[in-house]
């Protein structure tokens, strides 16, 4: 506990730098998912390679994506860049499939009455598509949000600090305390991240949360033993 109070400074850098890096890569990755996922549920045999296309980037490990990426780029060895679009293709791989779905369950009636009040391909998608799949979107991103801040940690073996820093830190001076710090200061991130995000789906789709009211557990229970009542 001294030592965290010692170097609280060093942490919350740390600690930040992780945060902005996560939040960027998860965001990027979400946003080249929904393109790719939405043709992917429209065009299903086409789409089916795209997704399993993404699919194989994610079994790539990602400390080998980490030193490649320099040489494919151009970009300095120790470069946040390289992390922030390896993190980004890894988020979009794990997205796809997620993206997919949520454009599926999407009713085909409430898109050809959408289709019969005039709606065009894209109001169609942004205004009716979008929202609904929005639930589903929504808890695939925070499972991408968890995975890339777990995932991150790992770019401090090629010297680019964040709060696995202080694993490696710790690891090579034989001293727990700094290793224990940075696990907690990644799980701490991890659910501030995960909360974050679902206090913008109640925010952004209300109807969501109140479909969820509605079918509450027992609800349905209730009202059948009602109805024998009546």
């Amino acid at each position: 506990m001294s030592w965290f109070l010692d170097n609280v400074d060093y942490v919350r850098e740390l600690f930040v730098r992780h945060a902005w890096i996560s939040v960027v890569s998860t965001l990027i990755g979400f946003a080249l998912a929904l393109p790719v996922g939405w043709y992917a549920n429209r065009h299903p045999r086409l789409g089916g390679v795209s997704v399993t296309g993404f699919g194989v980037l994610y079994t790539i490990p990602s400390i080998a994506l980490f030193i490649l990426l320099p040489g494919i780029l151009g970009t300095g060895f120790l470069s946040v860049t390289n992390v922030i679009i390896a993190l980004s293709v890894y988020a979009a791989a794990v997205m796809v499939r997620t993206a997919s779905d949520a454009f599926g369950s999407v009713s085909p009636a409430v898109l050809d009455a959408a289709t019969a009040a005039g709606f065009s391909t894209s109001q169609r998608v942004f205004r009716v598509e979008l929202p609904l799949a929005g639930p589903v979107l929504l808890a695939g991103l925070r499972v991408v949000s968890v995975s890339t801040v777990s995932m991150l940690s790992v770019a401090s073996l090629i010297g680019v600090s964040n709060l696995g820093s202080l694993f490696t830190d710790g690891f090579r001076r034989d001293f727990l305390t700094e290793i224990v710090i940075g696990i907690i200061g990644i799980v701490v991130l991890a659910v501030v991240l995960d909360l974050l995000l679902n206090l913008a789906g109640r925010l952004l789709m209300p109807w969501a949360s109140a479909q969820r009211t509605a079918v509450r557990p027992g609800a349905a229970s209730k009202i059948a033993v009602k109805a024998r009542g009546a």
